[in-house]
């Protein structure tokens, strides 16, 4: 079963408190989405760990409850 957009940003904001997020849902269909955070825990990190800290959050959900993901991370001071 697809992941909720509500799901995604309750867990987003669980693992980010303060940051600001928006999940678009792409296609319509509850399985494509994408997500714009921006968060100080993002702060001094490479893209590819802050999209990892993203994955981490979302508790293994990639390629089961989620199909596809597009993640744009914003580090904010």
């Amino acid at each position: 079963m697809p992941m909720a957009a509500d799901e995604i940003e309750t867990r987003l904001k669980r693992a980010f408190p303060g940051a600001m997020i928006v999940v678009d849902d792409l296609a319509g269909d509850g399985d494509h989405y994408k997500v714009r955070i921006s968060s100080a825990a993002f702060a001094g990190l490479p893209r590819v760990r802050q999209h990892k800290l993203v994955y981490e959050a979302l508790g293994g959900a990639m390629g089961g409850e989620l199909h596809a993901l597009a993640l744009e991370t914003i580090a904010t001071p």
